[in-house]
């Protein structure tokens, strides 16, 4: 409408009429710093005002650690056959544990079954490793290991979802998405969490990788390990697909203003990073710039194919880790066994997942430190409890198993201001209970925010009359295991 022309419309518009007509301006403003040459991710990200779901925030204090990888050992890894050694295990062999046991998974306690691996000592520190990791061995003076963890719950769906989100049952936010919650990413066109998927979903399923009450911008954003990490990624090709594109985008936009809430805002985030990780994500997925060595180092092309899929895991990682996203998982990757879950077979089992994880995981340590990245990146390797020091069923030969243990049992870290070299805590002599600074899972997470510059008591959330937090009115931060 010309205001100074008014007889050039037919009639008058209504105060309606006029902001209907109107409306699709203002998307196209929005589309402009969308489809420019100088439009950037981090204004697709940020709210008018600049406070986008990723927009990089300050710490609460300074902290040496922005990015965490989680390499999740899901099943739970017996730890006296790992990173805890127990001698006194081979002087009780085939013999009833001297010990008052409580009602384990299964309730089927045999006699107690020495590890089948030696420990030796690794890197100057000397901190032994079983033989089950000779190349994480290597490492050793990286590791921050901790034989007196805890968990609440013996049953695999429960203590994931303590481990994975502090809480049990389902339905909080993951600790993943509380880090980039806090954070935000630095990332300019990826999610701030992301799940490197190499084909198997943990009990609980894919709440434990959940956002909770949080904005759903905050969930874990699986991608797949082999192929294009996200399907339609690419993008479309035709100028016709693009227009159409364009077209559900700016209707998206059009829509911004007509009752917008939180979920509807979530989803119009997480439209845009979409668009944007069209670009992005084929050039991360796209390994031919790594160099011979560094496929060899992580094992790219082993014989073995678990190794290979897991080498592409943790390598994707590093590559998500360099672009700013804060928070990267790594699943266990398929052995042709249930997980880490030896009830039966555990010589095979174990050495199977071992074969599978211990070249690609001392890899990604190595490669880390020479960026220049461990520094700034926390490593976590954890399952969601241990194993028992009894053969479960009892019995001779090989197909003796282990059952469930979270009484104590064993984690590490590295990086991102972790001591290097050392053992925290310790179990008895069999390996069953935490003797020694047992620990907990919201102790763990109180010290992995703390290590990311997070207080976990001022990490909140107003939700449900009352102020949530990843670590509930738990946790305290373990002060011994930051340099």
């Amino acid at each position: 409408m010309n205001a100074r022309h008014p007889t050039s419309c037919s009639a008058p518009l209504s105060r309606r009429a006029l902001l209907t007509r109107t409306a699709n301006g203002f998307g196209a403003l929005a589309a402009s710093a969308l489809f420019g040459p100088a439009a950037s991710a981090g204004s697709l990200l940020a709210r008018p005002g600049g406070d986008g779901p990723f927009t990089p925030r300050a710490p609460h204090f300074p902290a040496r650690a922005k990015n965490v990888i989680f390499l999740y050992m899901d099943g739970g890894p017996a730890q006296m056959d790992t990173f805890d050694p127990k001698p006194e295990l081979a002087r009780w062999a085939g013999k009833p544990i001297p010990v008052d046991t409580p009602p384990t998974q299964f309730d089927n306690i045999g006699t107690v079954l020495p590890s089948y691996w030696d420990f030796k000592p690794g890197g100057e520190s000397g901190l032994p490793v079983s033989d089950l990791f000779p190349e994480l061995r290597r490492q050793a003076d990286k590791l921050c290991v901790v034989r007196s963890m805890t968990n609440k719950f013996p049953e695999h769906t429960a203590a994931n979802y303590l481990l994975h989100t502090g809480h049990n049952p389902a339905g909080r936010p993951s600790v993943g998405a509380w880090c980039a919650y806090g954070l935000g990413s630095e990332a300019d066109n990826l999610p701030g969490y992301v799940v490197v998927d190499g084909g198997l979903t943990p009990p609980g399923g894919i709440e434990c990788y959940g956002s909770g009450f949080l904005s759903p911008s905050y969930q874990g954003s699986t991608f797949r390990s082999a192929g294009d990490p996200v399907a339609h990624a690419r993008g479309p090709h035709s100028g016709t697909d693009r227009e159409v594109g364009r077209r559900r985008l700016l209707d998206g936009l059009d829509r911004r203003g007509q009752g917008r809430d939180d979920a509807i805002e979530a989803a119009l985030d997480n439209y845009e990073l979409a668009f944007r990780m069209q670009s992005a994500v084929p050039e991360l997925a796209d390994l031919g710039s790594e160099s011979a060595a560094t496929r060899e180092l992580y094992g790219l092309d082993a014989e073995y194919k678990p190794t290979a899929t897991f080498a592409r895991q943790c390598l994707l990682a590093r590559r998500l880790v360099e672009r700013g996203v804060r928070f990267v998982q790594v699943p266990m990757v398929a052995t042709g066994h249930d997980r880490w879950d030896q009830h039966s077979n555990l010589r095979k089992g174990h050495a199977d997942n071992a074969r599978a994880v211990d070249q690609p995981v001392a890899a990604l340590l190595a490669d880390l430190e020479s960026r220049g990245l461990l520094e700034s990146t926390v490593v976590l390797f954890a399952g969601e409890f241990g194993r028992t020091p009894m053969a479960q069923g009892g019995g001779d030969g090989e197909n003796r198993g282990r059952d469930h243990n979270p009484h104590g049992f064993s984690i590490w870290l590295a990086g991102g201001g972790f001591k290097g070299g050392h053992a925290f805590g310790a179990t008895d002599d069999f390996g069953y209970f935490a003797v020694d600074q047992p620990v907990e899972m919201h102790d763990l997470h109180a010290t992995l925010l703390h290590a990311l510059g997070l207080d976990h008591t001022r990490l909140t959330v107003r939700f449900d009359g009352r102020d949530m937090r990843l670590t509930d009115v738990f946790g305290h931060v373990q002060h011994d295991w930051l340099a």
